[in-house]
């Protein structure tokens, strides 16, 4: 959520960044319009409610017909309060809804582009590996060396889930200990958050209205979190931050829900694009003088990450018909794959200013001892389902194999996946 201060002293820009964004600038004008509306109503509410109290102390003061008079004009003040009440309310409410809509503008230096086609290689890192055999895709790897099974879970929960077997899930857990390893020695707290999240919660994220198509919603009006961000978001809400304790940095572990609306017929095959998965977020509260540095840091936590597992990968520079409500500028990481014999995309690193902190009411006191809104900042450290296949395509050999990356086997104790051999 934006300051409707900010708003109305920078319309144009509001209106600019909705329009970068793919959104409708009118949204802006009916925010000002409802502005107005609930100003003007409150204004004259507050002074019905003045004069009713003003006359209230006279009444006791006076007697005979000027009290007379005076009660009379009470009630009607007080009748006239009561009639403006829920004009306010209702006007307070639709200007609520409507600011919702606003997205958050792109910063300055983020490219304009209607979708992700207009994304931009910002640099790559390591070779390609080449292989002198036909190489497989993690489906047939995994089939091969039973540690996925997409059709038995297809039996049980649908499309777009699956089983990890054997190894697959000792290098799940492996995944999460490196990734961990790493954040728990730069300082980040880790976190296991709940994943079942009230409407406040992911209203203040961003994540509603908009995307809330993505979003699971229980019979309790509760929604299964689609990534560890939006609990970490809400973790500090209506709180005021220590800034001698930023940045605040968390290692956040979930499963994840999303319900992929509208992507039937994209990446169905394997596990790319799945509605349950596991994933290692990264989150920061900082002030706002140090949020682009703090994007730039959580960017390179990703790269390391990555290095670690000596994958090669492409770093992008996100544009803004391709950015979330929340984000402000966003780059995401792709890890070649093999099997698709592309990048694709395996990390988001987003620097959300001070939308989500509004939204959420996260302050901090700066130096003067002035409350000011924080802001917040998410990158993802290992995607699970999407890393597994980036390892396995990446480290298959001729005969079938899969070799394990060195920066894992401390955590797996094999350095090899082999076809089972049946007796």
């Amino acid at each position: 959520m934006l300051d409707i201060a900010f708003i109305r002293e920078k319309t144009d820009f509001v209106k600019e960044g909705a329009s970068k964004k793919g959104s409708d600038p009118k949204i802006v004008d009916e925010v000002l319009e409802l502005d107005e509306r609930r100003r003007k109503a409150l204004t004259k509410l507050e002074e019905a409610q003045s004069n009713l109290n003003n006359i209230s102390k006279k009444i006791a003061s006076v007697t005979g017909d000027e009290k007379t008079s005076l009660v009379k004009e009470a009630a009607e003040l007080s009748a006239q309060a009561k009639e403006l009440k829920p004009e306010v309310d209702e006007v307070n409410e639709l200007f609520r809804l409507k600011m919702l809509e606003i997205p958050n503008p792109p910063l300055e230096d983020v490219i304009v582009g209607k979708s992700d086609a207009e994304n931009t290689v910002n640099r790559t890192n390591g070779e390609v590996p080449k292989f002198d055999f036909d190489v497989k895709d993690h489906v047939d790897l995994g089939t091969s060396l039973d540690l996925i099974d997409i059709e038995r879970a297809g039996k049980i929960s649908g499309s777009r889930f699956y089983f990890l077997k054997n190894e697959m899930v000792l290098l799940e857990f492996a995944l999460i200990q490196y990734a961990l390893s790493i954040l728990v020695k730069e300082g980040f707290v880790p976190i296991i958050p709940p994943i079942l999240l009230n409407k406040a919660t992911m209203l203040g994220a961003g994540y509603l209205p908009a995307g809330e198509d993505e979003i699971y919603k229980t019979q309790d009006d509760t929604y299964l979190a689609g990534t560890a961000e939006q609990p970490l978001a809400g973790i500090h809400m209506d709180e005021v931050l220590d800034s001698n304790k930023f940045p605040i940095r968390y290692a956040g572990f979930s499963s994840c829900f999303r319900r992929e609306a509208g992507s039937h017929g994209k990446d169905v095959r394997g596990i790319l694009r799945a509605h349950q998965f596991d994933k290692v977020e990264m989150f920061s509260y900082v002030e706002p003088k140090d949020s682009a540095s703090e994007h730039d840091y959580l960017v390179s936590i990703e790269e390391k990450i990555v290095q670690g597992l000596k994958l090669p990968y492409q770093v992008i520079d996100i544009c803004s018909g391709d950015l979330g409500a929340p984000a402000a500028k966003k780059f995401d990481i792709e890890t070649w794959m093999p099997g698709q014999d592309k990048y694709r995309e395996t990390h988001s690193c987003s620097n959300c200013t001070d939308f989500q902190a509004r939204r959420l009411n996260i302050k901090y006191r700066d130096k003067d001892g002035k409350l000011q809104f924080v802001h917040t900042l998410n990158g993802t450290a290992i995607a699970i389902g999407r890393m597994l296949i980036a390892v396995v395509e990446n480290y298959q050999n001729k005969d079938g194999s899969v070799t394990v990356p060195e920066a894992l086997r401390p955590f797996c104790g094999f350095d090899k996946i082999e076809k089972k051999i049946i007796c």
